[in-house]
C-alpha cells in the first residue's frame, strides 16, 4: 500500500520516516479507501481530527527542541560524537549531557551503566535462588533515554545493536519477555559504547 507521496507502509520499518509525512500519505490513503459510511461532520471524523492535530503538534515541538538543542551543543564535541552512535538524535544527546555531565568523569562503562541503573544485581531470599536483573537504582532519565535510543536503533538497518538485538530473540521471535530483555541489552550496549567513545578522548 502507498499513499500520496509514494511511501510504502511495507518499508518503513528499519529506515527513518518524518512522521509527518506518514500521517499525511495514510490519512490520504485512509480517505481514498473503503470506510464507514459516515458523513463527514460526524464525531468520528471530528475525534480523529483531533488526534492527529495532537500528534502533529507533537511533532512540531520535538522539531523545535531539536533546533535548540542543535544552537546550543552543535559546536560540543561530546555532542557530536554522541550523535554518531545509532539510535541518538539530538534530543537524546541533550539529555545525556544534561544529566550525566562530563562522561569523561567515568574511568569505566560499568560505572556509567551503574550510574544510569543498568548495572546488574543478583536479589536472593529464603524461598529462591539468586536472580539477575537490573538494579533500576540509577538516574531514571537516562535509563529511558537508553531504552529509547535501543528502540530506535533495532530498527534501522546493519548496526551492532540490531544484531544483539535480533541474536538474542532469535530462538522465540514472539515472547514478549524475551524481546524486552533482548532491548535492555541493546540498551546496555548503547551505554557502553557511549563512555567508550569518551574514554579514548586524549
Amino acid at each position: 500500500m502507498s499513499g500520496r507521496n509514494g511511501v510504502q507502509f511495507r518499508d518503513v520499518v528499519g529506515r527513518k520516516v518524518a512522521k509527518a509525512r506518514l500521517l499525511a500519505d495514510i490519512y490520504d490513503t485512509a480517505a481514498s479507501s473503503i470506510a464507514l459510511p459516515i458523513p463527514p461532520d460526524a464525531e468520528a471524523i471530528a475525534m480523529f481530527r483531533l488526534v492527529i492535530a495532537e500528534v502533529l503538534g507533537l511533532i512540531r515541538t520535538r522539531d523545535r527542541i531539536e533546533e535548540r538543542a542543535q544552537a546550543m551543543l552543535g559546536s560540543n564535541p561530546d555532542y557530536q560524537r554522541l550523535l554518531q552512535i545509532p539510535g541518538i538524535g539530538p534530543i537524546h544527546a541533550l539529555t545525556i549531557l544534561a544529566e550525566a555531565g562530563d562522561l569523561r568523569r567515568f574511568g569505566h562503562h560499568r560505572q556509567f551503566l551503574k550510574f544510569c541503573g543498568l548495572d546488574l544485581a543478583t536479589y536472593q531470599s529464603g524461598k529462591y535462588g539468586g536472580q539477575t536483573r537490573l538494579s533500576k537504582f540509577g538516574n531514571a532519565r537516562l535509563r529511558r533515554a537508553m531504552w529509547l535510543a535501543a528502540q530506535v536503533a533495532i530498527r534501522q538497518k546493519e548496526n551492532s545493536f540490531r544484531d544483539k538485538f535480533e541474536r538474542y530473540i532469535a530462538k522465540d521471535r514472539r515472547n514478549a519477555d524475551l524481546n524486552r530483555k533482548a532491548l535492555t541489552a541493546a540498551g546496555r550496549k548503547i551505554g557502553a559504547r557511549r563512555t567508550r567513545r569518551h574514554q579514548k578522548r586524549p
